[in-house]
């Protein structure tokens, strides 16, 4: 019989750290109501000094693993475009910290589209036989790739981390993943980028504020790309699942900006009240926003067992990626 890769566990994790608007507004030309009333944010989590993306995401590891039961994974993928370390990979260690010994584990780099290209990385493993129990982490942070007075960036974005838990299991069971899209277009590679710092545009250690060292982004570009791609990948893999509008319960994208979801469920034909939203409360947080979103909607009763969900994203390179799955019935451990 056809197996499929089945969600059983989930876990989220935000630093405690707390950054309003308001509290922007007293280092930047900034207000409350410019922000909020432009994306959809009221404040976002920011890591301490010293706190890195591979702490995010050993706690909301580990919170998947004890929503999963506490078995141990044989495989780990960590969704993420701010590693500890340009090298190593950040996954290793955060493997080795789990207690996941000799346990294979890389860095997988979509920027904010990680975690679905994870996803689909995972279930591949999975339905081949190659492993039985993978660990999937979206974390990031941004605020750590940010230029400090950025009025353009430094307001959208928080950190944190998301993980889940995949095992093999039956098609038409309730957390079985079901089509999926991914897609890039590297001739967008502008719109989204942190240009220095990697081998092409290696970093003067003579000019501490070299042009390029901190991340930029193209906002209305990426509002018309990332709104026509997550509509297109979203209405492909709900049609493949045999779905009409009126059957998905949740749509659980990318926590973008109020506008684009916005603008992405009115082209899908679902209303505000069927889509996951909490980037109000925690920002834009890269790969993480999607497993933190399915954690904030099982917390708040709008995701609930056999649910049939449709996750979406877009990110920088560019990619973007869509999924369908139905809801399991699982208990995550909150962030």
């Amino acid at each position: 019989m056809r197996k499929s890769a089945v969600l059983c566990g989930l876990g989220a994790y935000l630093p405690e750290k707390v950054v309003t608007n308001d509290d922007l507004a007293k280092i930047m030309d900034t207000t409350d109501e410019w922000i909020s009333s432009r994306t959809g944010i009221r404040e976002r989590r920011v890591v301490e000094p010293g706190v890195s993306t591979g702490d995010l995401a050993v706690h909301a590891g580990a919170r998947a693993l004890k929503s999963a039961g506490g078995e141990p994974a044989d495989l780990v993928i960590l969704a993420t475009s701010t590693p500890d370390h340009p090298c190593p990979a950040t996954a290793p260690f955060v493997a080795h910290r789990l207690g996941l010994v000799d346990t294979p584990a890389w860095d997988l780099s979509a920027v904010c589209s990680g975690f679905l290209y994870g996803l689909s990385a995972a279930s591949s493993f999975i339905t081949a036989g190659s492993a039985r129990r993978v660990l999937l982490i979206g974390a990031d942070a941004f605020s750590t790739i940010l230029a400090p007075a950025d009025r353009g960036t430094r307001p959208i974005f928080g950190d944190g981390a998301g993980a889940v838990v995949l095992r093999p299991g039956d098609p038409d069971e309730p957390g079985a993943l079901g089509p999926s899209v991914l897609g890039s277009d590297g001739s967008l590679r502008e719109l989204i980028t942190v240009r220095a710092g990697g081998s092409r545009e290696p970093l003067d250690p003579a000019d501490p504020e070299q042009e390029g060292r901190y991340f930029t982004m193209r906002g209305r570009s990426v509002f018309r790309h990332a709104v026509a791609r997550m509509t297109a990948a979203t209405t492909e893999v709900r049609e493949r699942a045999g779905w009409r509008p009126e059957d998905v319960d949740c749509l659980v994208a990318h926590q973008a900006n109020r506008r684009i979801l916005q603008a992405v469920a009115e082209r899908l034909a679902l209303p505000m009240e069927r889509c996951a939203l909490h980037l109000d409360r925690v920002g834009n947080t890269a790969a993480a926003s999607i497993p933190l979103a399915m954690a904030d909607a099982v917390a708040d009763g709008r995701l609930k067992s056999g649910h049939r969900v449709l996750l979406t994203a877009y990110g920088g390179g560019a990619t973007w990626g869509a999924a369908a799955l139905s809801w399991p019935s699982i208990t995550p451990q909150p962030a």
